[in-house]
């Protein structure tokens, strides 16, 4: 029975796993960092469906503001596993020497799949302060983090508009702020992710003026990453996690229509486990939303990721010789595709 009730703080899932062939008989427990994103979807998928049970692994969830906070405790080894954007507190920490890696692709854009849209408050819509990008300037913006990919994103929606990141002002907060935030007009637009963007648009705050597949086309926008001490000190169950999430991003896949909404032929059950685990429980929200990319075979967009990484020294937040070939590891999405074999779309 899972207790998950996604809220701050340890949350156990309490499920009595029993070893799958070949994996010793007792539990692995891990410590694995949300951040309350759809892109959490292949976690909570793996965890109600039994994946993470067969492979002899019991997680616990923890929920952060943004994955920028995920790296201290990934560093000292307290999370084993983390899911969000990369930010230059990433790449410092990797520079720095602090053992983490990015291992899978957990939310990414292709066309289609535009999880973090700009949203711009209704009353700027309305009133015609906001008509196109350029209007953006002098405007208060929320994101996610300082230098995560998000900021990457802002900058790609300025530079189509002639403008800089001097032009706006950026404020950083959790997404469940950001809903509040739009509706109490505190800030003007935020770049936010699903479910959170539908749910500001559904209470009447805020209008989607541009996803950010149309931004940013194929941005890795969020990651699965490790701990090195997770990778070294329980290499099998390193393993056993990647192969369970694949399955699990998998069966997110089978759940998408071709309009890439949770309408295919599991869409009511990925649906449902979204509602459990989420604080967001209609499940019409869900169905509504724009969803991510999540690549059914795991493999990260390395282009983007070396774009931000690019970006991210342009801006001076990130200074050094900081390699993406330091900080990313396909071994484990290599072996359980392996394993499993290639994706092929029920």
């Amino acid at each position: 029975m899972v207790m998950n009730k996604l809220v701050p703080g340890l949350v156990l899932t309490a499920l009595m796993a029993t070893a799958s062939p070949g994996l010793a008989a007792d539990n692995v427990k891990l410590q694995v960092g949300i951040s309350g994103a759809s892109s959490d979807a292949g976690f909570y998928i793996a965890d109600k469906k039994g994946y993470f049970k067969q492979e002899g692994l019991t997680v616990e969830f923890t929920n952060f503001d943004s994955a920028a906070k995920m790296v201290a405790p990934l560093g000292v080894g307290q999370l084993d596993v983390g899911g969000g954007s990369v930010s230059t507190g990433f790449y410092n920490a990797v520079m720095r020497g602090i053992d983490i890696k990015i291992v899978a692709d957990k939310g990414s854009t292709p066309p289609g799949h535009g999880f973090q849209p700009l949203l711009v408050r209704k009353d700027l819509v309305d009133s015609g302060r906001y008509k196109s990008l350029k209007d953006l300037k002098g405007m208060k913006i929320a994101g996610s983090a300082p230098g995560s990919g998000s900021t990457s994103t802002m900058n790609e929606a300025l530079k189509k508009a002639g403008l800089k990141p001097a032009d706006v002002d950026r404020v950083f907060m959790g997404f469940s702020q950001m809903v509040l935030a739009l509706q109490n007009k505190a800030v003007d637009a935020a770049l936010i992710t699903e479910p959170s963007a539908t749910t500001a648009e559904k209470s009447g705050a805020a209008v989607r003026v541009m996803g950010d597949d149309e931004i940013y086309p194929n941005h890795q926008l969020a990651v699965v990453i490790y701990s090195g001490a997770f990778i070294k000190q329980k290499p099998d169950a390193a393993k056993h996690f990647m192969r369970a999430y694949i399955r699990a991003v998998r069966d997110y896949n089978d759940a998408l229509n071709k309009d890439g909404k949770l309408a295919g032929p599991q869409g009511d059950e990925v649906v449902g486990i979204l509602t459990q685990y989420t604080a967001i429980k209609d499940p019409e929200v869900f169905r509504a939303i724009t969803v991510q990319g999540t690549n059914p075979d795991g493999h990260v967009d390395e282009p983007s990721l070396r774009n931000d990484l690019a970006y991210f020294k342009e801006t001076g937040d990130l200074q050094g010789n900081v390699t993406l070939e330091q900080a990313l590891d396909n071994s484990f999405v290599d072996l359980a595709v392996k394993e499993l074999g290639p994706y092929r779309k029920k």
